[in-house]
């Protein structure tokens, strides 16, 4: 199998795309801004939900489902809220199509009374229901959780990482009192970063967005923030405490417990298949994908090797006790048994593809009571006894689970810096990476520091900070912000 990846160093937007294309993840649709997510790539999106599903039901979360189409007249309920979306949205404005001349068109007469927006979030649909949900204390909190596709028109795409049409989680909660929505955006918060660096193996900065960079219709947005290896950041995961903005656009209101009406509080919170793209920068290399353990859908692979149908007979034999043996520890195992490949191409072909353990296993091996594991996180090789195998190798995985979280946060924590000038500061941004620096608050010196450098507030950490004063007008600064060119 020759290579086919572009080298990082090289060119590492086309090394992003080769890994996407050789690790059969994703294609690009005939749509343009759209994806089509091949098989692998499904796989691994699936394994990321059924991990963060189970995460939500513990917080007791439950799934529902909500209308794709939302009437336009929603959206202009709340005034935020539309002008954050208002140039993303796919408008639906006919029914139907008519036959003309053996090709169709749009039938003329069935344009709608009242257009429909293709969902590029949920909350003016979802908020509509709760109005009806809702009358007493009795019936919050409301913890609802939707598994959805969404459409937000973008001109500028990159699979996975951005495009016009993708495929989230989006929860939508309703409370009694502020207290318990903030505890609520936090505690969700709190639940992607324990996936991104438990799961993921993606070490990730937590806080919450400037007033420029939050969600649109929201008191605060709460983020996490990874760093791809070529030094820029990405927003992974984002929690909103929207304060009693949808319950006052939607009338939505309850009875407490003296009898006086109230609206409620509200939380959205959400994560999507661009974690596919941020796993990829986060652990993969120029042979190609690199998979934490945890959540690749094959874990180990088996490749026998053979010249004739003896020795066939013999290692598949051999072989197959071996996964036998092995499924029983719950590890996700994989038989390569094609006979239109060479072992070589097969070896090419998984490390591409980043399943996390390979076993070879040929004639010496059977008559040694051997095996050949390969480590995908470092390509490295040893030949081990038979013996012990079912322990051997979950403890195995566990320590590439480990070994690769460990190195994602080395490069981060090499890559952070604090500066107090502005200079300082200019000259950083240049090698990329976190940098830690004092701003004024303002939205103008923001701007101001986007527009020179590129760079953008990434999060504002929660803890306390250090009073300082602003790297670029000097004013009082209350602490120290998280800066990065993002994607």
């Amino acid at each position: 199998m020759a290579k086919k990846i572009t080298n990082r160093d090289q060119d590492y937007s086309q090394w992003y795309l080769d890994v996407v294309k050789e690790a059969k993840l994703a294609d690009h649709s005939p749509v343009r801004g759209s994806m089509v997510i091949r098989p692998n790539g499904f796989a691994l999106w699936e394994n990321m939900k059924q991990v963060l599903d189970r995460m939500f039901k513990e917080t007791g979360h439950e799934n529902a489902y909500f209308p794709l189409f939302i009437p336009k007249s929603f959206l202009s309920k709340e005034a935020q809220h539309v002008e954050g979306f208002a140039k993303e949205c796919a408008v639906v404005t006919h029914s139907r199509l008519k036959s003309v001349d053996g090709g169709v068109e749009v039938d003329p007469e069935s344009r709608l009374e009242e257009e429909l927006i293709v969902r590029p979030t949920s909350e003016t649909i979802i908020w509509d229901s709760y109005r009806n949900w809702i009358q007493s204390y009795r019936d919050l909190p409301i913890l609802i959780n939707q598994w959805a596709n969404v459409v937000r028109w973008e001109m500028r795409t990159r699979l996975f990482l951005r495009t016009m049409e993708f495929l989230w989680q989006e929860g939508h909660t309703a409370h009694a009192t502020k207290e318990e929505a903030v505890e609520e955006a936090v505690r969700m918060l709190e639940v992607y970063r324990v996936f991104a660096e438990e799961y993921m193996a993606m070490p990730v900065k937590t806080g919450v967005k400037s007033e420029s960079e939050r969600f649109a219709g929201a008191i605060d947005t709460y983020c996490i923030e990874a760093l791809m290896q070529d030094g820029k950041a990405l927003q992974a995961g984002t929690s909103h405490f929207l304060g009693q903005n949808f319950a006052k656009a939607f009338d939505v209101q309850f009875q407490d417990v003296d009898g006086e009406h109230k609206y409620v509080w509200a939380t959205s919170w959400g994560v999507s298949t661009r974690l596919v793209g941020g796993l990829i920068m986060t652990h993969s290399d120029d042979q190609g994908l690199v998979l934490p353990p945890r959540i690749a859908p094959v874990q180990v692979v088996i490749v026998p090797i053979f010249r004739n149908d003896e020795e066939k007979s013999t290692v598949f034999e051999y072989a197959g006790s071996i996964m036998d043996e092995l499924e029983q520890t719950g590890a996700s195992i994989k038989f390569d048994d094609r006979e239109n490949h060479k072992p070589g191409w097969k070896f090419a072909q998984h490390e591409a593809e980043g399943v996390p353990v390979r076993i070879a296993v040929g004639p010496r091996d059977v008559q040694k009571n051997n095996l050949e594991i390969a480590r995908r996180d470092t390509r490295e090789k040893e030949i081990v006894s038979r013996e012990g195998i079912a322990e051997q190798i979950p403890a195995l995985l566990e320590t590439i689970q480990d070994s690769l979280f460990e190195a994602a946060k080395n490069r981060m924590e090499s890559r952070t810096q604090s500066v107090d000038t502005y200079d300082e500061f200019k000259q950083a941004i240049k090698g990329g990476g976190f940098i830690y620096a004092h701003w004024d608050g303002s939205a103008e010196t923001e701007a101001k520091i986007k527009e020179e450098t590129k760079a953008t507030i990434r999060c504002i950490p929660l803890d306390e900070g250090e009073p300082g004063v602003c790297m670029v007008t000097g004013e009082p600064s209350a602490r120290r912000v998280l800066f990065a060119q993002a994607y």
